[in-house]
């Protein structure tokens, strides 16, 4: 007879990461079948093949580990995903919310576990600390629905982030009771270690990322960077006392500016994490539940309920009433209600604490059947919060959905060209294109390399494939589609204008050079000749350091630029770009323009920072230069000549630009004008045909005329 137990747990390293692949690959897709989030999947395998279900795997160190990075890994997603600026505006609906969702489950777990369990004060107070915090369980289900920046998520993870400081502070005032050294002392070295670590990272963080953006381009590099400031912090966050969570999540909110959400390197932090580190966190947590400490006696059922009713409950209440006073869908209360109700690691870490606090010789602060409760308590609430979040994502879906803004319906002619050459700023330019594109149309880019049709147009041509191929890997990076084209031409301008027509794009990106000469050198006879021939946006971009450390956008615009047709198209344009990199904008212009701006932003972009300054001339540019600072964006909004917003000042930008910004992040934005727009939208041979009708036209004209006069 075959005994599998002499082979159980397995201890092969190779087959337990096999046996953790096949859950993580057929988990979700059973889930799916049955309609249930496929989180409950990963925690319901780790019951199964755990020491408590079937004994496949043993919860070795290997699990440890991993569940240790992948719960370090939600939170710091969490932080690096919040919209700063929504945080910043709402943070009273965030410490409110907060404060709440500590407090009231503190309460009734305490009073529950006082007057129905019997439990000491102390015990109570732990139990109650348990309950007050949370873990956010159900925050992958958040990330597939695209809602990370929704006003309920952001107050949810930011809640979460304050109640769990506030319940660690309490849990380590009552471990310092059983300490003879828990005096205001105690608290005062406390409060110091904290403020240090704050301080610490607030200031060294941001400086070391910088540094380290600027310097290094390769995406193992910068990734393996963030990732070594996610464990520093985390582990600098576990020696002063709090759990390493808390620096993680902390860390996250530092680097969030510096890591926009749509560039390659959030999507390879974001890739990593949901395919490995976090569904071994997950899984980690179902080996931790046993489900067989229900048959050891009513005892166990009672308090795991009364456990799960009394702190699912009173996270509840906060949630809802939380909705209710900030005026809230209903939607919106159960999102809030889902992501603060789950329990993980945390509660376990917490319990375990409570094991080693002794009130007597070899009786500990939390008992047996108060361990076998909470851990079966988790998965209660891990299924009540995966369920419900889920629920909740899918009806704010529906209400986007129904209440979709008619005008950004009306914006479908969106089609970003990159013309690109030089392999040292095309992934720059790429990446300002990706910025700057609207990610809920989905719409692919389009990269051009014109050659110049001469004796070195083969190779010319070979390095534009290789150029091209080097920027499909880059945005494929970033999930963002790119079609690829090298034109032959003998004009570079008249090359980009037909893949302009051709493709049936709106704008065009482009870099520019850098030169010392002024005037007539500076523009090219390339670029005056594109601009002059072309009606449509164009944005010439000249960059001296990374997009990701950049701090301010400065604009200057013209006055009358408001009557422009391109004016909405370009305004959208920066806002997204500041709205990604979480920059500041600053305004520079007449009051009648500085106006519309503020409007347009408060009505569409109302999470954008923005300042607005008056410039009553054009002759003030120069006097600008002393307030941009080597990271930040000096954006000039000009026209072209016989435009509405044209004025003879504009003559000088060349000289003044080369003179007083020759060292700046620039970037020059020629907007959408009137012209003759049959031009702009003919294709090349029809272009040619309505020359030649012209040239007919005209030398018709001039023989009738002779004709009269003789």
């Amino acid at each position: 007879m075959l005994h599998l137990d002499v082979y159980l747990p397995i201890a092969s390293p190779t087959m337990i990461f096999f046996v953790v692949l096949l859950i993580i690959l057929f988990a979700p897709i059973v889930m799916s079948k049955l309609r249930i989030p496929h989180i409950i999947g990963m925690v319901l395998a780790g019951v199964l093949v755990g020491e408590h279900g079937l004994n496949l795997l043993a919860r070795d160190n290997s699990f440890e580990v991993f569940g240790q990075v992948g719960l370090y890994y939600i939170m710091f997603l969490a932080g690096l995903e919040m919209d700063m600026e929504s945080v910043r505006k709402n943070y009273r609906r965030l410490n409110t919310f907060g404060v709440l969702t500590c407090f009231v489950p503190l309460i009734l777990t305490y009073v529950m576990a006082i007057t129905i369990l019997g439990y000491s004060g102390r015990a109570s107070f732990l139990l109650g600390c348990i309950m007050a915090s949370n873990t956010l369980v159900a925050y992958p289900i958040i990330g597939r629905y695209g809602l990370q920046r929704n006003s309920s998520v952001m107050l949810s993870v930011g809640s979460s982030m304050i109640a769990l400081f506030m319940a660690l502070v309490m849990l380590a005032g009552l471990t310092g009771t059983f300490s003879e050294d828990s005096g205001w002392l105690f608290w005062l070295l406390f409060v110091l270690k904290f403020a240090t670590f704050c301080a610490g990272s607030i200031l060294l963080i941001p400086r070391l990322t910088r540094y380290f953006l600027r310097r290094y381009s390769d995406a193992v590099m910068q990734y393996i960077f963030v990732i070594a400031v996610m464990f520093l912090s985390a582990a600098l966050s576990a020696l002063i006392g709090l759990e390493g969570i808390f620096g993680a999540f902390f860390s996250g909110l530092i680097l969030n500016r510096y890591i926009p959400h749509v560039s390659p390197l959030m999507n390879r932090i974001e890739f990593i994490g949901n395919a490995l580190f976090i569904p071994f966190f997950l899984i980690s947590v179902g080996m931790l539940i046993n489900l067989r400490a229900l048959t050891t006696g009513p005892e166990v059922w009672g308090i795991m309920f009364l456990i799960a009713f009394f702190g699912t409950f009173g996270k509840a209440v906060a949630a809802y009433l939380s909705a209710l006073i900030f005026r809230l869908s209903k939607a919106d209360g159960h999102m809030m209600f889902g992501l603060t109700s789950a329990h993980a690691a945390g509660a376990i870490a917490m319990v375990m604490v409570g094991r080693k606090l002794m009130i007597a010789p070899g009786t500990p602060l939390a008992d047996d059947n108060m361990l076998n409760g909470v851990v079966i308590m988790i998965l209660v609430t891990c299924i009540i919060s995966t369920l419900m979040t889920d629920y909740a994502a899918r009806q704010i879906i529906f209400s986007q959905k129904a209440h979709l803004d008619i005008k950004e319906k009306s914006d479908d002619d969106e089609r970003i060209m990159v013309c690109v050459k030089y392999p040292e700023i095309a992934p720059q330019l790429l990446e300002l294109a990706m910025l700057i594109r609207n990610q809920k149309l989905k719409r692919e880019l389009v990269a051009l390399n014109v050659v110049y049709d001469g004796e070195n147009s083969t190779v010319d041509r070979e390095e534009g494939i290789q150029l091209l191929e080097q920027l499909q890997r880059q945005a494929s990076a970033s999930e963002v589609r790119v079609v690829t084209q090298v034109r032959l031409a003998t004009n570079i301008a008249n090359g980009i204008k037909h893949a302009f027509r051709e493709n049936g794009c709106s704008e065009v990106v482009m870099g520019m050079h850098v030169h010392t000469e002024v005037t007539t050198k500076f523009w090219g006879q390339f670029i005056q000749s594109l601009y002059n021939g072309l009606n449509r946006q164009i944005l010439l971009m000249r960059f001296t350091q990374p997009l990701t450390t950049l701090r301010r956008i400065q604009v200057v615009v013209p006055s009358r630029a408001e009557f422009e047709p391109g004016f909405h198209r370009w305004l959208e344009r920066v806002c997204r770009f500041a709205g990604q990199l979480d920059c500041r904008l600053q305004f520079h212009g007449r009051n009648e323009s500085m106006e519309l701006i503020r409007n347009y932003i408060d009505a569409h972009h109302h999470n954008v920072r923005a300042d607005y300054t008056f410039m009553a001339h054009w002759n003030e540019l120069p006097t600008l230069a002393a307030t941009v600072n080597d990271d930040n964006l000096f954006v000039v909004v000009t026209a072209r000549k016989g435009t509405i917003s044209y004025k003879n000042a504009l003559e000088r930008l060349p000289d003044e630009l080369t003179k007083y910004f020759s060292g700046t992040n620039l970037m020059i934005i020629f907007p959408d004008q009137y012209g003759d727009t049959k031009e702009d939208t003919m294709s090349f041979t029809e272009a040619q045909h309505h020359e030649e009708i012209s040239i007919y036209d005209t030398l018709r004209r001039w023989f009738q005329k002779t004709h009269k006069s003789q």
